[in-house]
């Protein structure tokens, strides 16, 4: 699929809800049980999603779509949702993520991007020059990514009740 602006929102305003309608409501067991050790649990994944939205794509495409000379990103920290998760309820992130969403794609929006602004650039740390275009279509992919760990976290918590029916399910491997 090439990349268009409309077919990525298609998927980055979704992704709230799509995690609302997975995680809301669930037992702590199924939102805070990892896959093992240095492994994320749900709640921390969503967590990790807020932090992105205050540091990563917003603030990145404004970076590229600037007139400063000097056109560096900074490296995300890592580490960071790990004490959002601990202090605040599933809920509580679940809405603060819904809402900075929100805030995130109406600014993208806004931004009225013209075709050759996706070919400006900056300069990231470890891959260096990057296009609005490809931090747009990783904002997907990551998104993607994150609803697909979250379902694997999940399906982990059952590994070992399912049985020999673990030889048909993929996601268990």
């Amino acid at each position: 699929m090439k990349f268009t602006l409309s077919k990525s929102l298609e998927i980055i305003e979704r992704t709230p809800g799509v995690i609302y309608a997975m995680l809301s409501g669930l037992s702590d067991e199924w939102v805070t049980s990892n896959e093992g050790d240095a492994t994320w649990n749900a709640k921390e994944v969503v967590a990790h999603l807020i932090i992105c939205e205050q540091t990563n794509w917003l603030a990145r495409a404004k970076i590229i779509l600037s007139d400063d000379a000097n056109k560096n990103l900074e490296p995300i920290d890592m580490t960071t949702h790990f004490e959002l998760a601990k202090n605040h309820s599933l809920e509580t992130l679940l809405h603060m993520f819904k809402t900075l969403r929100e805030e995130s794609v109406a600014a993208l929006k806004n931004f009225n991007l013209q075709l050759e602004d996706f070919t400006k650039h900056a300069f990231h740390p470890k891959i260096f020059e990057v296009n609005l275009q490809q931090l747009i279509a990783t904002w997907v992919t990551h998104d993607l990514s994150h609803l697909t760990q979250i379902s694997r976290i999940m399906a982990q918590q059952y590994k070992n009740e399912v049985g020999p029916f673990e030889a048909y399910l993929k996601i268990l491997k």
